[in-house]
């Protein structure tokens, strides 16, 4: 399941510096240099020994190390840069020493790791020159005339070179801080690609969890349709059968004709069979709705129609859905116009969706107070779950003050 969020708190002034992206410039240097160390050790030793007998043995043992390596780095990043970075799966233990030798060998995650060291070296030394090297240049830079008086007292520096050194101290400082921030982000998004599950483990964690999803909301509707048809339509049904005999019973041949309550079995007989019509049509309409016959480019107008916030409705459906897709974004559609009606206190809303390049987008956007969230009580993580059930995605830009923008992106083919 893939969900992003960006507002406000992401954005900050070009001075500022979190104490953990500088922690992590300083602190990371001995680790990158232990890192880096290893894996080329590795790598060459593994060279050499691989005409022995001892080089498997070794290259195995190696790789189990680069792993408990790529765990000490993802907590420390984790910590201190704030890049939640997801554990890989544990090994598999098959019976016989070889066969788990080949396991750790042909391990994709444990020779990222030694990739991720390699390259995490060059990153640590930048990062400490930026955190600690520069800063201190600067410092040397702007002192240069007091240096100099404190050297050669009884010389007078150049005026043009002391004004230089200070301006040039001055420059340097300033661009420190977004040295850092950049070294930061380049340390995140390293870690993101080499620390993190391997691309095929990631896709089968993403199926699973969205089966999962899927199966669990099959299964609550499947109960939910089941309690509704016992304890409504099946009521209604055994009301509809009582009133019958009862008139069944007034029809009898050794009973007296009594026309007027006759009548009235017959009217509440027509009033629990139209009652039981309306429970069954309600009862279908959750499992398939029917406005969704014609197709998102009917149904949405027809959707937006009932949104007690008015609504623009932008479509460009070139191409139409698979029915899954189709509602899902129903549904996706319908819990996003209640969440702009009762959370958002919005004025106006804008509902676009088109299907280009078997990708087809929903976004809906108000002009309510912003602060929209997974986990706010508005109900996106559930509906995040649900659009990855169908391989979607949902994106949220919610600014404290608003304006709120919810995208929800699926293939159009399943």
């Amino acid at each position: 399941m893939t969900v992003t969020e960006r507002g406000a708190a992401g954005r900050r002034p070009y001075l500022s510096v979190r104490g953990g992206e500088w922690g992590f410039s300083v602190i990371g240097l001995p680790l990158a240099l232990l890192g880096g160390g290893y894996a080329l050790a590795v790598v060459y030793a593994g060279g050499l020994l691989s005409l022995t007998v001892l080089g498997l043995p070794f290259v195995v043992v190696a790789l189990l190390g680069a792993r408990g390596a790529g765990a000490l780095h993802r907590r420390l990043v984790g910590r201190l840069l704030g890049e939640r970075v997801e554990a890989p799966a544990g090994l598999p233990r098959p019976a016989g020493l070889i066969a788990r030798g080949r396991v750790v060998l042909t391990d994709p995650v444990a020779w990222r790791t030694l990739l991720y060291l390699v390259l995490r070296l060059p990153l640590g030394v930048l990062g400490f020159v930026a955190a600690v090297v520069l800063p201190l240049g600067c410092g040397w830079l702007i002192g240069f005339p007091l240096w100099i008086r404190l050297l050669e007292p009884d010389s007078r520096p150049d005026g043009r070179l002391t004004a230089a050194s200070v301006v040039l101290g001055l420059v340097v400082l300033f661009a420190v801080p977004g040295a850092i921030r950049a070294l930061s982000a380049a340390n995140r998004g390293l870690a993101r690609l080499l620390l993190g599950p391997a691309r095929a483990q990631q896709r089968v964690r993403e199926l699973e969890s969205a089966r999962a999803t899927l199966l669990a909301e099959n299964t609550d509707q499947l109960r939910r349709l089941e309690r509704d048809l016992h304890d409504g339509t099946q009521a209604r049904l055994v009301a509809l059968a009582i009133t019958l005999s009862l008139a069944d019973d007034a029809l009898a041949p050794d009973a007296e004709p009594n026309t007027g309550r006759l009548r009235a079995l017959v009217e509440r007989a027509r009033g629990q069979t139209d009652d039981t019509i309306a429970e069954l049509r309600r009862l279908t309409r959750g499992i398939h709705p029917v406005a969704l016959d014609g197709g998102l480019g009917e149904a949405l107008p027809t959707l937006t129609a009932t949104s007690p916030v008015p609504v623009t409705v932008r479509l460009d459906l070139r191409e139409r859905p698979d029915p899954g897709v189709e509602r899902a974004l129903y549904f996706c559609a319908a819990e996003l116009l209640t969440n702009v009606a009762k959370h958002s206190g919005a004025h106006a809303a804008e509902l676009t969706a088109s299907a280009t390049d078997a990708r087809v987008r929903l976004t809906v956007r108000d002009d309510g107070r912003g602060g929209a969230a997974l986990g706010a009580g508005t109900g996106l993580t559930g509906l995040a779950e649900r659009l990855a059930a169908v391989d979607g995605v949902l994106r949220i830009d919610s600014p404290p003050g608003g304006p709120t923008v919810i995208t929800a992106e699926l293939p159009t083919r399943l």
